[in-house]
């Protein structure tokens, strides 16, 4: 788990959770560590510390102790093929790491970060969900018609093509940089009612999937969330192949 954790978020006290919940039903074994962001902001070092897992979660937590680390673990897991889920914050810096380290655009960023930066990737939510807690953020609690794209990975671990999912932020990606994630080679596999992004994947990595929204949050133990289902398979799957190898 990549990510600075606090035990009063509901998003990172239910990722650990949520993995239970999907090895119990898989019948399997996991074990899940918290890396902060400030260890892997050095290249060697995230390397080194990133390379003894078997499976990466960008964990929410936007703005992140340091920037520099999460980008270097989201890097680390593209380039190296290590299966690899992001959610919330997550997703935001995923998009970003590719803006910076695919596309060339060195200084893409979340207005989060810094309202005036040339190259706003990520921008607070246009449309607040009506009817949401006090004081939460514009994009918060469950929101229905979450539409998958047909044929995509994503899709294919729920088995339908429409989904209600559990958001908990304030920022999304900019409609103006909508092109970027496909000009990466990321592409869109899941929108919201009014078409707005909500996920992307990697078509040519073993598991590489970005969300906006929060599955941790959704998932029980008599009912694991199907894509933290799929993200425990990649990991195990990815663990059998290096024992293999060694």
């Amino acid at each position: 788990m990549i990510g600075d954790f606090n035990p009063a978020f509901p998003g990172h006290r239910t990722i650990a959770l949520s993995l239970d919940h999907a090895a119990a039903r898989l019948g399997i074994a996991v074990e899940t560590v918290w890396i902060g962001t400030p260890e892997i902001a050095a290249v060697d070092r995230a390397e080194r510390i990133l390379g003894e897992f078997d499976a990466l979660w960008a964990a929410p937590g936007s703005p992140y102790a340091s920037m520099t680390g999460m980008l270097r673990a989201i890097q680390f897991a593209r380039t190296e093929d290590w299966p690899f889920l992001a959610t919330c914050g997550g997703f935001q810096y995923t998009l970003i790491e590719v803006a910076r380290n695919v596309l060339g655009i060195p200084d893409a960023d979340t207005a989060e970060n810094d309202p005036n930066c040339k190259s706003p990737i990520i921008f607070p939510v246009a449309c607040a969900v009506p009817n949401r807690a006090k004081n939460a953020p514009k994009l918060s609690g469950k929101v229905a018609e979450i539409r998958l794209r047909p044929g995509s990975f994503l899709q294919s671990f729920y088995g339908r093509d429409e989904v209600e999912e559990e958001f908990f932020c304030n920022y999304e990606l900019n409609p103006d940089y909508d092109w970027a994630p496909i000009e990466a080679g990321l592409p869109i596999v899941a929108r919201g009612p009014q078409g707005e992004i909500r996920a992307i994947e990697s078509p040519v990595h073993q598991f590489f999937i970005a969300t906006l929204y929060q599955p941790q949050l959704s998932s029980t133990a008599a009912k694991p969330h199907p894509l933290v289902l799929g993200f425990a398979k990649a990991a195990h799957s990815f663990a059998e192949s290096k024992n293999v190898l060694e």
